[in-house]
């Protein structure tokens, strides 16, 4: 189960730098892949306000699915021991595209009865929030804002676990005919607005505090070859970093698609790269996957992954059904399966009772606890962090 000191990793050693690769069979060999924490699913997300309801409902199809709401993320790291997050990502390079949302004019409110101060919308730079006009709320508006708060809280904790944010690109139009924003040029996923994902984490976090691609790749080797076959890095020399990755399903035949993009022209392996891609087995890129079906022979299948050797993101339950189901088999498949991350909307003791159900997703309030399909058995919950 464990692997040998990459061979980059020796001159990285000699001058000082992180080590990615080494370690001995004790507690300081164990790696971040050998862990499993718990992640929220559209962890900014604010829900609509009361006011806004008549018309969210009357243009949303399936709107119970939207009631639910996150505190900040830095709260969420602090009190309610999640360590990855995902952020919908939305392009803005001039500022003002979504402003005003169209659901504020259609509920018609006042300045003073929107859910928020609509100014943040005005500035250029990448836009968080869940559905282009009609579910804008949101506990940090932009890319620069979330990424500002998770790095204050991790300078201020340095021995944490890494952390893994999930950014999924949308480009979403659903009231165009409403007088909302319209699909076009402006909302598309270029690989120039692409790279400025890259250029908004690197203006908030140094690439000391990153676990980027090219520090896992070993020589020729392609990512996926090196970390089947040399594995990710151990978890004392990823404490206090984050670690991105798109997680759009992977269009293979697709020449816009969003990985195809980001891996075009050389950049197959991920080469000077800053975020990680959902990927494909057997593919140059390979490393992280997304398999958020955690039953049945997908259970199996995500087991199969972890083995030998990809990180996966999986779900524990789908808002709001998982709760009114009052059903708890996604969860314990979920965490059964050795997803190294197992994302919920209920992180927290009494945030699904308004439904009726106290249920919850968490690891009894560990930030994390050993992975049940490759954790050595010396691994112990509670020395993790």
């Amino acid at each position: 189960m464990f692997r040998h000191l990459l061979p980059t990793s020796l001159a990285l050693l000699a001058s000082g730098a992180p080590a990615y690769g080494y370690g001995h069979h004790n507690a300081s060999s164990l790696r971040m892949s050998q862990i499993q924490v718990i992640g929220t699913h559209n962890s900014y997300h604010r829900e609509i306000i009361h006011a806004e309801r008549d018309v969210f409902e009357k243009y949303v199809p399936n709107p119970t699915g939207y009631y639910y709401s996150h505190s900040d993320l830095h709260n969420q790291l602090e009190y309610q021991a999640v360590r990855s997050f995902e952020l919908d990502l939305h392009p803005d390079d001039e500022g003002g595209l979504y402003y005003p949302p169209a659901i504020w004019r259609l509920s018609n409110l006042t300045a003073n009865e929107t859910p928020f101060d609509g100014e943040i919308l005005k500035k250029p730079g990448i836009k968080i929030f869940h559905v282009t006009d009609f579910d804008p709320g949101s506990v940090c508006h932009t890319f620069i804002d979330c990424l500002t708060d998770l790095k204050a809280w991790s300078d201020a904790h340095r021995n944490h676990l890494p952390v893994l944010i999930d950014l999924e690109l949308k480009n979403d139009a659903p009231a165009c005919e409403l007088g909302g924003v319209c699909p076009g040029e402006a909302t598309n996923w270029t690989l120039p607005r692409l790279l400025n994902v890259d250029a908004e984490i690197l203006s908030v976090f140094p690439t000391s505090q990153l676990i980027r691609p090219d520090d896992v790749r070993s020589g020729n080797l392609t990512l996926e070859q090196s970390i089947l076959e040399y594995g990710w890095p151990i978890l004392d020399n990823a404490r206090g970093r984050f670690m991105f990755f798109f997680d759009n399903n992977p269009q293979p035949n697709v020449a816009t698609d969003i990985r195809n993009l980001y891996t075009s022209d050389g950049h197959e392996s991920l080469q000077n790269r800053t975020v990680w891609t959902n990927s494909l087995e057997g593919s140059p890129d390979a490393a992280f996957i997304k398999h958020n079906e955690p039953r049945g022979d997908d259970l199996v299948e995500i087991q199969r992954l972890v083995e030998k050797g990809y990180i996966i993101r999986t779900r524990a339950d789908v808002p709001i059904d998982t709760v009114l189901a009052k059903d708890t088999e996604m969860r314990e498949s979920a965490f059964k399966s050795g997803a190294q991350i197992v994302s919920t909307d209920f992180p927290s003791w009494g945030m699904a009772a308004r439904w009726g159900f106290d249920y919850v997703a968490w690891m009894e309030g560990k930030p994390g606890r050993c992975n049940p399909i490759t954790a050595p058995e010396w691994c112990v919950d509670e020395a993790l962090e």
